[in-house]
């Protein structure tokens, strides 16, 4: 299952990097930014999470909350979290079920350890009332998300 652009973004409920309890629905109001990743402190998801961390101003002033999401557990995000100091909560899908929904899971990560069962690389803008506006899911882990189309999209929003 894939979802697109006009479909209505799947509630989730999540724990966060400190162990509490983060719903998609607490954002309803505000345009939300899912940014999945494969693993915790690997060279490309910190650079992709230190580029948010570092326009949070810009994605505050479009009214945007990012969330980020991997299948690392609550305990390796707090140690991720704390060692980059991210400005957003890092939600831990450790049974994989948001990835399912968002159609992220990724069979087979090929190279030096074939990794199953990971999320792939993607981006979902969800707007107000809770509808996608922009999705990317990138196949090729190396690849990062496309920041402009993302900050672009959230500018059209009301």
């Amino acid at each position: 299952m894939s979802l697109k652009v006009g479909d209505l973004a799947p509630d989730f409920t999540l724990f966060n990097q400190d162990a509490q309890p983060v719903s998609l629905n607490q954002f309803k109001g505000k345009k939300v930014v899912l940014s999945f990743f494969p693993f915790a402190n690997t060279s490309v998801c910190t650079k992709e999470m230190c580029t948010f961390r570092d326009e949070m101003k810009e994605y505050e002033s479009l009214d945007a909350q990012v969330l980020g999401i991997s299948v690392d557990s609550p305990f390796a995000l707090k140690l991720f979290q704390e060692k980059n100091n991210y400005n957003f909560p890092l939600l831990s899908d450790f049974n994989k079920e948001v990835c399912n929904k968002y159609g992220t899971l990724t069979v087979f990560v090929p190279g030096k350890f074939d990794f199953q069962g990971v999320s792939k690389r993607a981006a979902f803008v969800i707007d107000r009332d809770g509808v996608i506006q922009y999705e990317e899911v990138l196949d090729n882990p190396g690849n990062e998300p496309n920041y402009n189309a993302i900050k672009e999209t959230l500018s059209k929003i009301k």
